[in-house]
């Protein structure tokens, strides 16, 4: 009887990784400060000052202290005419290099992914825009439009299409030739995370799909397009919040104009802080940008999400 009782009773199990001897273990911690750290000291921390000077009078060169006037920039701001008109070029901006960045993106993904000669040679070349900073990028593409020795006007002439145009500085062209050299040069980094997902894809998948009789649009239909989808998604959003917030490529080829035409969001705050001295109400701007896009991100995020869980039910 003995016997039966003690073959009853359940084993110890001698403690392991599940299974820890006291509390919780606070070792983690230990291992996520240095990336942590740098994080709260650079984005976190400036960005808590900004909304706080977004509730004060901060001027440059005050004599006086600063004081807390609470929501008078933002009250102020809402009835800002040239703000909201700056806004709305900056999402026109943000949308119209976004969308053909990513179509022309994922037609370069597709074809560098292809079994082609010097393929490597190809995709060298094509992330040599990543490669420019932004002040470069400017300086160059404001010598190809330039009105009178410009590439582009030169080509033009000798086409017969007209003795040239000044393309930075015309009301109705200024807007969509800097939206030109935004797709030209944030296009790379699509392209490499776009070529990324395509490579991960199983080639399995399109041989099996080919063997059942699946066109090359069917295939990026059924096969690639759900295993890019993720990568898509990501990349679009980082995308959008990136060319929202352009302010050395714009500043650099139009500053802002002409007439406003060019005045992003971001080169709107900077002048009033760095121009007109203006820092509360300059920071309260700031914090009307971030919560916006954050709003317009959000919604983007979750309609593609519930489309791509549609998408994966219905397959």
């Amino acid at each position: 009887m003995t016997l039966v009782t003690e073959s009853r009773r359940p084993a110890r199990s001698a403690p392991g990784p599940d299974r820890p001897r006291g509390g919780p273990d606070h070792s983690a911690w230990f291992l996520v400060l240095p990336a942590l750290i740098p994080i709260l000291v650079l984005s976190v921390g400036p960005l808590l000052y900004g909304i706080l000077l977004a509730f004060t009078d901060a001027q440059s060169g005050r004599t006086e202290p600063t004081e807390w006037i609470g929501a008078l920039n933002f009250r102020d701001l809402l009835h800002d005419t040239l703000f909201w008109e700056s806004f709305r070029i900056g999402l026109v901006w943000a949308v119209g290099v976004t969308v053909p960045q990513f179509l022309l993106a994922l037609g370069l993904a597709l074809l560098l992914n292809q079994n082609l000669r010097l393929r490597w040679a190809a995709r060298a070349l094509a992330i040599i825009p990543w490669a420019m900073p932004e002040v470069v990028v400017g300086i160059m593409w404001r010598l190809v439009y330039n009105p009178d020795a410009g590439i582009l006007n030169e080509t033009l002439r000798d086409l017969g299409l007209g003795n040239g145009h000044d393309w930075l500085s015309g009301l109705g062209t200024a807007l969509p030739a800097v939206v030109v050299v935004g797709v030209w040069a944030g296009m790379p980094q699509t392209t490499v995370a776009l070529l990324a997902g395509l490579q991960n894809t199983p080639r399995e998948l399109h041989e099996a799909a080919a063997v059942d009789g699946a066109g090359a649009w069917r295939r990026f239909r059924t096969v690639t397009w759900p295993a890019l989808r993720p990568v898509a998604l990501a990349i679009t959003a980082l995308n959008l919040i990136w060319n929202f917030n352009s302010f050395a490529l714009v500043y650099v080829l139009t500053n802002g104009g002409p007439g406003g035409r060019t005045r992003l969001p971001m080169l709107f705050a900077y002048e009033e802080a760095f121009r007109y001295g203006q820092f509360g109400y300059a920071a309260a701007m700031g914090c009307v940008m971030v919560a916006v896009i954050s709003i317009l991100l959000a919604v983007f995020l979750v309609g593609r999400l519930r489309g791509g869980t549609k998408g994966g039910d219905e397959a």
